[in-house]
């Protein structure tokens, strides 16, 4: 009795000091946490299919497990071949054929394509642009799409449906009869390739080998098809070439006639999207008011009745995903600022939710949580901007904190309740960190002319809602003026860069990650140019273009002489959208200056940092950084 009663106390004490030490967050603990992915409803729609990647940080890698819920929730269950459970899109619905995407070699680029005899030469031989694209080097090889005959599990020989295209396929599905196939794909080889977005929408006939373009004329991304049980097909669309942040609207072919379901409502820009079991409606997600909400729109046909947009979900939370629908319900992913992705219930009727997957419940119980608040500022030229407030778990507001100001990266992409791995707000406040993350110009879910008044002007408005903020937020009297610091990554790290020249001493301190600090540069070297081509409005050698004059000049390399406060910059070595080179300029002006700086590399990391032990070498050298500069 004794040794139980001694083993009872021994295991309280464990569990106490377990509780004391995870009651806040921690990198280590941020990367145990489990990653949820949901892959479809069952075949006997009885029950959800999911995925939970969970970091191993001892072998520096991400394991995945399958699990099977009934829709109601419940227990889950390990399933060893998820696919079986799951209808595969890829057969075709008389079950007699399947579509395969396999790489396949176009073009000659390597010393050996041309000089076969030459099998140890490590050589590209480049004749146009798109050369590289986000953190690969092309090799000749494009993404086909193939057909083959299909029987007792396995596939044929293929045919590719693309022969000899320079071209990737992006989605593609069956039509309801299976005589079409429908994909997506920009068909731009090179340098054409890197200054377009004109992404089109393709139908193959099986029977003739005939491929037709479904959006002929429309010049923007088409991306996205599908079908509802009628047969009518939809996509999200685009208007614009060259501008991979127009507004996105839902389109829907009824036979010849193309109707644009969503272009009346100037404030909403769809992310993804789901027909109704019955094709009746589509379901869709989009930002609104700092946010990322479900909704439906009806779809009328050829009638004269005007679609009605509904939105159904509502909160201070991020619906990011629409796996499903079961009769009235639907499953979706579901996460906020304080919890990263679960998957949820909706009630199509009264948009109620009920959370399904627990993965990370029991860490969140022995942590204390952040408070979020909305708070709305005056910008400098009279509108009211939304800027989320994050503050510590056990916040005292008779304390002062230092206070982080929070830059988005995009530039175009809305800043809502999202659950980053790296930015994490829940994170940076549990280290007793006030962090202020505005909504300013350049961002959807506020109105189409609110997100495009950043374009072709980085450093104009945008800059002074920063700004405005900040400056906002100082006049809390829980925020410490004299600990201000900045930080942000990609689109965030110019602002970082360019706000060091203009802050006027209100930060003591940056971090910038993979962001442009030299826009000439970065105009040469960057693997989409028609990125950079619509938000600067041209190139830089056009002296009679004053719209790109005005962009070029606004450059952060030319502030530098300005520059007085420490900054740390993060650089992936394989980033090819924002390179190297702006973060090793922006480093080597720092250090030429005198300022106090740090240049922290990750040779195999992209434009993010993915693998756990460097993302665990990136947060603590990220708080390391602001316990020498601000603390």
């Amino acid at each position: 009795m004794l040794f139980k009663k001694s083993i009872f106390i021994i295991t309280a004490i464990l569990l106490t000091t377990f509780t004391f030490a995870q009651n806040k967050m921690t990198p280590e603990l941020l990367w145990q946490l489990g990653r949820v992915t949901g892959l479809g409803i069952s075949k006997d729609g009885q029950h959800i299919i999911y995925n939970v990647s969970t970091p191993d940080v001892a072998e520096n890698k991400s394991n995945i497990k399958s699990y099977s819920i009934p829709l109601t929730g419940g227990d889950p269950v390990l399933v060893e071949k998820p696919e079986e459970l799951l209808k595969n899109k890829n057969i075709s619905p008389d079950g007699k054929h399947i579509l395969v995407a396999e790489e396949v070699k176009v073009k000659k680029v390597s010393g050996e394509d041309h000089y076969p005899e030459l099998t140890k030469s490590n050589v590209y031989i480049i004749d146009s642009l798109n050369y590289r694209h986000w953190d690969k080097w092309m090799d000749g090889k494009f993404n086909h799409l193939k057909l083959a005959a299909y029987a007792d599990g396995k596939a044929g020989d293929t045919t590719d449906l693309m022969p000899n295209e320079p071209y990737n396929v992006d989605d593609f599905m069956w039509s309801n009869d299976g005589k079409q196939i429908i994909y997506s794909c920009k068909k731009k080889y090179g340098t054409a390739n890197a200054i377009s977005t004109n992404t089109d929408i393709y139908a193959y006939d099986i029977t003739t080998g005939k491929t037709t373009n479904l959006t002929e004329g429309m010049m923007g991304y088409d991306v996205s098809p599908s079908f509802n049980k009628q047969g009518q097909l939809a996509w999200l669309s685009m208007k614009r070439d060259g501008y991979e942040s127009d507004k996105s609207d839902i389109v829907v072919a009824n036979g010849s006639v193309k109707i644009n379901l969503t272009a009346s409502r100037d404030d909403i820009h769809v992310d993804n999207y789901k027909w109704s079991e019955d094709g009746k409606k589509i379901y869709f997600l989009a930002p609104v008011n700092g946010t990322s909400q479900l909704f439906e729109i009806t779809y009328p046909g050829l009638t004269k009745t005007l679609p009605v947009i509904t939105q159904i979900t509502k909160g201070d939370f991020d619906v990011d995903d629409i796996i499903g629908q079961s009769g009235n319900t639907l499953i979706v992913g579901r996460e906020d600022i304080n919890h990263a992705k679960e998957l949820y219930s909706v009630h199509l009727t009264d948009g109620s939710m009920q959370q399904l997957t627990h993965i990370n419940t029991p860490t969140y119980a022995t942590i204390g949580l952040s408070k979020t608040e909305r708070r709305f500022v005056k910008t400098t030229d009279g509108k009211d901007m939304l800027v989320w407030i994050v503050y510590p778990p056990n916040f005292d507001s008779t304390k002062k904190y230092p206070t982080l100001l929070y830059c988005q990266g995009g530039p175009q992409v809305a800043l809502t309740q999202f659950y980053s791995f790296r930015w994490n707000f829940q994170l940076m406040a549990s280290q007793g960190y006030i962090i202020v993350a505005p909504n300013r110009r350049g961002m959807p879910g506020h109105g189409t002319q609110w997100n495009e008044e950043i374009s072709k002007d980085w450093g104009g408005q945008v800059m002074q809602d920063y700004l405005s903020a900040i400056d906002d937020a100082s006049k809390l009297p829980y925020v410490d003026k004299n600990r201000l610091g900045c930080v942000g990554a990609s689109y965030g790290g110019f602002s970082v860069f360019y706000l060091a020249g203009i802050h006027n001493n209100r930060f003591k301190t940056f971090i910038a990650h993979d962001g442009v600090f030299d826009f000439r540069s970065m105009y040469g070297t960057t693997d989409e140019l028609f990125f950079e081509n619509w938000e600067m409005g041209g190139a830089y050698w056009e002296k009679d273009n004053a719209i790109a004059q005005k962009s070029f000049s606004q450059s952060p390399s030319n502030m530098v002489e300005k520059w007085n406060t420490p900054i740390l910059i993060f650089q992936g070595g394989k980033d090819y959208r924002v390179s190297i080179g702006q973060g090793q300029q922006a480093f080597q002006a720092a250090q030429l200056r005198g300022i106090k700086s740090r240049f922290i590399y990750f040779p195999e990391e992209n434009h993010w940092v993915l693998s756990p032990q460097n993302a665990l070498v990136w947060q603590h050298e990220f708080f390391k950084w602001l316990d020498e500069t601000l603390k």
